[in-house]
């Protein structure tokens, strides 16, 4: 998932007093924070036939890293000596609502065990439990919101201070290629050989078009 597609609970209003909660949990640490949670998503699970398998999940950064952006992580059952699934949710989030909207993703991949990353089989899933957009970051849709919403305030606070993580921006050079105005067919370039001009098309045996950052390079 990616930190730009998560919603924040905040726009909704909703309290404790407004939807009628009269216990509200508290949790010592974020991991038992979390196995509640997946208690308690598990009958909204159910209600679509889905079972969610046991998993272990706890907080951290994805194997991608911080740069990546990505703000959950599931790990199939081959991947684990004790064939569970393994999750991770990224500790740049504290929102309560989100990390339960990001614990919802994941747990889809756990009933997939992660067999089709963000296919079909990912997406029907997906959507029959009110989740929204392009599945690779796919998050609570208005139906399912609300749902979350309220689970968030029952599960009490999230028992961990958010981690302010800078992200370093990456700057990606419009590299050297040359393109076959006739046909479409491309090749990269090398630095070393931009000197000698774009090469000729073997299918077309015109001269191709330069593109990209040629004087840079």
């Amino acid at each position: 998932m990616n930190p730009t597609n998560t919603i924040s609970s905040s726009p909704s209003g909703a309290s404790a007093q407004s939807v009628g909660l009269t216990t509200i949990h508290s949790h010592a640490v974020r991991e038992t924070w979390l196995l509640a949670a997946i208690e308690a998503v598990r009958p909204m699970f159910l209600a679509k036939r889905h079972v969610i398998p046991d998993c272990q999940v706890s907080v951290g950064f994805a194997s991608t890293g911080n740069r990546s952006g990505h703000i959950g992580q599931c790990w199939s059952t081959g991947s684990s000596a004790a064939k569970v699934n393994q999750i991770f949710i990224s500790p740049a989030l504290g929102d309560p609502f989100e990390v339960l909207d990001t614990l919802v993703h994941e747990l889809i991949h756990a009933v997939d065990d992660c067999q089709h990353k963000h296919g079909k089989e990912f997406k029907k899933i997906a959507l029959s439990l009110g989740l929204k957009g392009p599945m690779r970051s796919a998050g609570a849709g208005p139906d399912l919101i609300p749902k979350l919403q309220v689970l968030a305030l029952q599960l009490g606070p999230y028992p961990h201070a958010q981690l302010q993580v800078p992200r370093k921006t990456v700057f990606r050079r419009n590299r050297p290629r040359a393109k076959c105005k006739t046909c479409g067919y491309q090749v990269p370039m090398l630095k070393k050989f931009l000197a000698f001009g774009p090469p000729i098309c073997p299918q077309d045996k015109i001269e191709m078009q330069a593109i990209g950052d040629w004087e840079d390079a």
